[in-house]
């Protein structure tokens, strides 16, 4: 039997907007019961079928890179980011600079590649040159619904700047990511867009395939986000 093949989505947003919490939940289907701060990064590995029904059907499998939102290791955490085949950027929807500052980590993102760099200038990017130039898929979360002021998707901004969907959720509710919920049509629909892209630019992304001893599931340290 061939190996399955792999791709890797790196999840970014500020120190404590509940990365870790949509990791766990969208790897495992459950919440999870205690988290603690991300140190370094931690991987969750998710199996996804690959157009589900039609002759392309494929299994892939699918990691969440969490990468720990900590200015201290700003520079540190560059290695997590080759091969970056989709992108979630993750903020608290009770906390609207973790928001504002999913710019920050998009520019983080895009800086890791001297290539793409063109297309910043200094703390601002323009959205339509990133995506032209990148082609990076992306879906924004919004965590802690419960905690929202306001509960309407159409206050935030970010996603429809960078024309990526967004889903927004309590990461204690299983319900939230239930199979057939707009939710996770939205985030398998999501996997398939990083799967075709990867597949496309096979050619760039070389680590398309990534070895399962390279890395332990969880390394550096417990974690949360």
């Amino acid at each position: 039997m061939s190996a399955i093949e792999r791709v890797r989505i790196v999840v970014l947003g500020d120190s404590g907007v509940g990365k870790t919490s949509f990791v766990h939940l969208a790897a495992h289907n459950k919440p999870l019961k205690s988290p603690s701060w991300t140190v370094g990064c931690s991987v969750e590995v998710k199996l996804h079928e690959f157009k589900e029904g039609t002759k392309e059907q494929k299994t892939f499998f699918v990691e969440l890179w969490d990468v720990g939102g900590s200015n201290n290791h700003r520079n540190a955490r560059q290695v997590f980011y080759n091969p970056c085949h989709g992108l979630i950027l993750v903020h608290d929807l009770s906390n609207i600079k973790s928001e504002e500052n999913l710019n920050k980590w998009l520019q983080e993102v895009l800086y890791r590649d001297v290539a793409l760099t063109s297309v910043c200038s200094n703390d601002e990017y323009d959205s339509e040159s990133f995506l032209g130039a990148s082609q990076i898929p992306i879906l924004v979360i919004g965590t802690k619904l419960d905690q929202a002021d306001d509960k309407k998707p159409n206050r935030r901004k970010f996603a429809n700047e960078v024309g990526a969907d967004e889903i927004i959720l309590d990461c204690r509710g299983v319900r939230y990511l239930a199979a057939a919920t707009t939710n996770a049509v939205k985030l398998s629909r999501f996997y398939d867009r990083v799967i075709e892209q990867s597949i496309k630019y096979s050619s760039t992304y070389s680590g398309n395939s990534i070895s399962s001893s390279i890395l332990p599931s969880k390394f550096y340290s417990p974690h949360q986000d």
